[in-house]
C-alpha cells in the first residue's frame, strides 16, 4: 500500500506553509515550491488509485497552480491541467473541460497546434458525450478541425468536419452540415483511399438540402454530385436520393417510406439518418395537412 493521499496533502501545504516570509535563499524557496508540486502530484496518483477521482483532479490542481504561478513553469501547469482533466471526466466533466481549456490556451500559446487540437477533441468528446451539449461540442470539433487543417493534418481535419456536419445538422443549422459534408466530399474525391465514401457524404448533404424544403436546390444538388463524382450516379446513395427528392416533391409520404424500407434491407440506415429522414417525413405530413 502507497503513502495515504491525505497525508501527502498536509505534507504539500506544509512545504507551501515554509516558504512564507523573507529569505535570502531563493533556491532554497524554490526547492520547497517544488517539493509541494511533486507531492500534490503524488496525492493526486494515490487518489486515483482509491478511485476518488474528484480529489485527484483538485490535486493536479494544486501542483498545476503552483508551477504556473511560483515556479514560472506553464508547461509543467498545462501538463497538470491534462492529468486533471483525465481524472475529473470520470465524475466532473465540467471541471475536466475547464482544465483542458487552461492545458489549450498553453499550447496555443506556444504555437503547438497541433497539440491544442488533440485536446480541444477530447473536450469536445466529453461535452457531446458525457455532458450531451452538441452545441459546445460543436464549436469545439469546428476549432479543432480548423488547427488540424492549418497544420496539413487533412485526414484528422476531416473527421472533425464530418463531426461538425453531423451535429449541426442534428441542431437545424442543414446549411452549415452541407457545406462541411461537401467540403469533405470534395477533398476526398482525389484520395483513393476516401473515394469509397464520397457517396455517403453526398447522400448525407442530399438528406440535408431535403430538410431545408429547398426541394429546388435538393434536385440541383444531386446533378451536381453526379458531375463532381461519375461514379455517383450508377450508385444506391444515389438512386435514394433521387427518389427521395421525388417523392417530396410529389408530397408522397408513401413512395418516401417505401424507398427508404427497400434501401435499409440492403444497408442499414444509421441512427443519425434515420432522425434526419422522420424531420423530412414529417415535413411532408406537415404539408399535407395545410392543404386538406
Amino acid at each position: 500500500m502507497g503513502e495515504d493521499p491525505r497525508s501527502l496533502v498536509q505534507k504539500a501545504q506544509k512545504a507551501l506553509a515554509s516558504t512564507g516570509g523573507f529569505s535570502f535563499f531563493s533556491s532554497r524557496k524554490e526547492d520547497k515550491f517544488q517539493d509541494a508540486a511533486d507531492l500534490y502530484v503524488q496525492a493526486a496518483n494515490a487518489f486515483r488509485l482509491q478511485k476518488l477521482y474528484k480529489e485527484a483532479g483538485q490535486a493536479f490542481e494544486q501542483a498545476a497552480a503552483i508551477h504556473n504561478d511560483k515556479l514560472n513553469e506553464p508547461d509543467d501547469a498545462a501538463n497538470n491541467m491534462v492529468d486533471a482533466f483525465k481524472v475529473y471526466r470520470k465524475d466532473s466533466p465540467e471541471d475536466a473541460v475547464r482544465c483542458l481549456d487552461a492545458a489549450i490556451t498553453r499550447y496555443c500559446q506556444k504555437g503547438n497546434f497541433r497539440r491544442a487540437a488533440s485536446h480541444q477533441e477530447n473536450a469536445g468528446e466529453v461535452l457531446e458525450v458525457d455532458i450531451g451539449d452538441r452545441k459546445r461540442a460543436l464549436a469545439c470539433y469546428e476549432k479543432a478541425a480548423q488547427w488540424y487543417e492549418d497544420d496539413n493534418a487533412s485526414a484528422l481535419a476531416n473527421k472533425l468536419w464530418l463531426k461538425v456536419a453531423d451535429i449541426a445538422a442534428l441542431e437545424g443549422d442543414y446549411y452549415r452540415a452541407i457545406e462541411n459534408f461537401e467540403k469533405v466530399a470534395e477533398s476526398s474525391l482525389g484520395n483513393n483511399l476516401m473515394k469509397y465514401s464520397v457517396k455517403e457524404y453526398f447522400l448525407k448533404a442530399g438528406i440535408c438540402t431535403l430538410a431545408t424544403k429547398d426541394i429546388v436546390s435538393a434536385r440541383r444538388n444531386v446533378d451536381k454530385y453526379r458531375e463532381k463524382d461519375p461514379q455517383f450516379a450508377s450508385q444506391r446513395e444515389c438512386q435514394l436520393l433521387s427518389d427521395l427528392v421525388e417523392a417530396v416533391e410529389a408530397g408522397d409520404q408513401e413512395a418516401f417510406t417505401d424507398k427508404l424500407y427497400a434501401y435499409d434491407q440492403m444497408s442499414k440506415l444509421d441512427k443519425w439518418k434515420t432522425e434526419m429522414l422522420v424531420r423530412i417525413k414529417n415535413q411532408i405530413e406537415d404539408a399535407d395537412n395545410e392543404f386538406s
